[in-house]
């Protein structure tokens, strides 16, 4: 045992045996399917509508395909809904983007959510014998894509993007003409991916003691960059430091 009675494998241990009370975290991460996002044991979150929440909070994402073996990726704000168990990303992008042909069903896309990331002094740990590191959060959405041009499709999908994004756009977008909404919308192609599984890394300092935790909030907090400040709030949210 070290640090306030935290085994000393939890802290160094790329995958902790700390006991849960069920199975200790060694033993769950061999039952899991293979991931493609590394996520030690004490970094992983599982609790459904807090990945949803964080999703919904960060919607600017990262679209991944492979396009001849080399991954083609598009930065561009998405939506997320649920509905009876399944959660769906939706989206649009420029018809000129040629991401969107290498989209094609039966072949998984990639989807990165990523929020507020700070670096983290070790001069806020209790040891010397300590190095630096970076809190992050960050979602994995895999699932099959499914393409949409059709003008109601559309039409639906950026009526949702309004309400999400800018609800007070949507009186000056009924104003517009149907011709030139229509000509807006001939230059975009639409998608939906229905989620097959989620990865969900929240790297917050939670192999540290609490005493290490709290001074980490208290250093990010007072930061004027919101990213950094985030990842206080993100830790607030976990319920570090406490």
């Amino acid at each position: 045992m070290t640090r306030q009675g935290i085994p000393a494998i939890y802290l160094n241990s790329p995958a902790s045996v700390v006991s849960d009370g069920r199975a200790t975290l060694r033993e769950k991460a061999r039952h899991r399917r293979p991931e493609k996002l590394y996520i030690p044991e004490f970094n992983r979150q599982e609790d459904r509508s807090a990945i949803l929440a964080f999703m919904r909070a960060n919607p600017f994402a990262i679209l991944i395909t492979n396009v001849d073996g080399i991954p083609f990726a598009t930065h561009l704000p998405l939506l997320v809904d649920e509905a009876a168990d399944q959660i769906v990303v939706r989206g649009h992008m420029a018809r000129a983007n040629a991401h969107w042909k290498s989209m094609k069903a039966g072949e998984e896309s990639l989807v990165i959510f990523h929020g507020p990331h700070a670096y983290i002094s070790p001069s806020l740990y209790e040891l010397r014998e300590s190095v630096p590191t970076w809190n992050y959060a960050t979602v994995h959405v895999y699932g099959e894509p499914t393409l949409f041009s059709d003008e109601a499709g559309l039409k639906e999908t950026l009526h949702q993007m309004i309400d999400t994004f800018e609800s007070s756009y949507m009186t000056q977008w009924s104003e517009l003409s149907d011709k030139f909404r229509s000509g807006m919308m001939k230059h975009i192609v639409g998608f939906e991916i229905k989620v097959k599984r989620l990865e969900a890394k929240f790297k917050l300092s939670q192999n540290r003691t609490k005493g290490e935790q709290a001074r980490v909030i208290q250093s990010l907090n007072q930061s004027e960059d919101s990213n950094v400040s985030g990842v206080a709030d993100l830790m607030r949210q976990e319920s570090l430091g406490r």
